[in-house]
């Protein structure tokens, strides 16, 4: 028998899926099939991996760069990518818009890295704000967002929103992360982000935005409902919480077929039940026991799950 002959008796056979099967028949045939997804998470990590070096460089090299160096070098990327960007870019549109080209969501990945980087050096060497160092992240957080939705970018926007959520906490919350004061922030801001998710998504700007948003204030909730089960006052009434909201995630994740939010709801869920276990277990290989059984149980599960509902997004 062929190659091919093995892998229709497979899929007849039920061992493998038909997408499986065809998937393979390509490879086996020599057909060309698309690396497109791969491509992008190998260019978006090596835009991410560049911008930490940027920031590694200019922590450890400042003083024998010199700041006018710096500062220079990293505005004109700053600059390079907004005029490669706005130069190539489609007239705004509150609609969805493709990329005009192949690198441009990543030359405004990178524009906004080095802004970050930027902003962080002079307030680092010349503490122009002092203690109101936080609006560097407001400021950031708005030239994010305006960018994401100038250019349709919801890697931009989720990093506008997660600065945003930085300047939330330090703002209102400056005593400390994992205080009452800053769960209740968190959740503040994590139905706010939603709101005004649901709210654009409603008013027909960006509708794709939506799921950008939902990310974000659905990890700031279960985040904080977490936290709340493993230093809160009231930890049974933290943990019902995050039940209730990991409960509505998961359901919602199934339903649209979005498996993220499933994973976000069992992660979170699997901390915060486990936190509370763990409390009641004394016996360190008891302890170990439970740790090793229930990580695996809840990854098998994941995977599971993940053949019957998830998708690619």
């Amino acid at each position: 028998m062929t190659t091919a002959e093995y892998l229709e008796a497979w899929r007849s056979a039920g061992a493998i899926g038909d997408d499986q099967a065809a998937a393979l028949l390509a490879l086996v045939r020599k057909q060309r099939f698309s690396v497109h997804l791969e491509l992008n998470a190998l260019l978006y990590g090596g835009v991410l991996a560049f911008g930490a070096g940027l920031a590694w460089t200019v922590r450890e090299h400042f003083a024998r760069l010199g700041d006018a160096a710096i500062v220079a070098s990293l505005s004109a990327i700053v600059a390079g990518s907004l005029y490669y960007c706005f130069s190539r870019a489609a007239p705004y549109s509150t609609a969805q818009v493709a990329a005009p080209t192949f690198a441009f969501d990543y030359v405004l990945l990178l524009g906004c890295l080095a802004f970050g980087v930027d902003l962080w050096f002079v307030e680092f060497r010349f503490t122009l704000l002092r203690e109101q160092w936080d609006m560097y992240l407001l400021a950031s957080a708005g030239l994010y967002l305006a960018l994401a939705y100038r250019f349709d970018n919801r890697l931009v926007l989720s990093l506008g929103l997660s600065t945003l959520a930085g300047w939330f906490g330090v703002r209102f919350s400056p005593e400390g992360f994992f205080t009452g004061a800053m769960r209740r922030v968190a959740l503040a801001y994590g139905a706010s982000v939603a709101g005004v998710g649901f709210w654009m998504h409603r008013l027909e700007i960006k509708r794709h935005f939506l799921d950008a948003y939902l990310h974000v204030a659905v990890n700031a909730a279960l985040f904080a409902l977490a936290s709340g089960t493993m230093a809160g006052d009231a930890r049974l009434l933290w943990l019902l919480g995050l039940v209730v909201v990991a409960a509505v995630a998961i359901e919602r994740g199934v339903h649209v077929r979005r498996f993220a939010f499933v994973v976000y709801g069992v992660a979170y869920a699997y901390v915060g039940v486990s936190s509370e276990i763990l409390d009641h277990i004394t016996n360190e290989t008891a302890w170990l026991a439970y740790i090793v059984l229930s990580g695996a149980g809840v990854v098998v599960g994941l995977f599971l799950m993940s053949r019957l509902v998830g998708r690619e997004e």
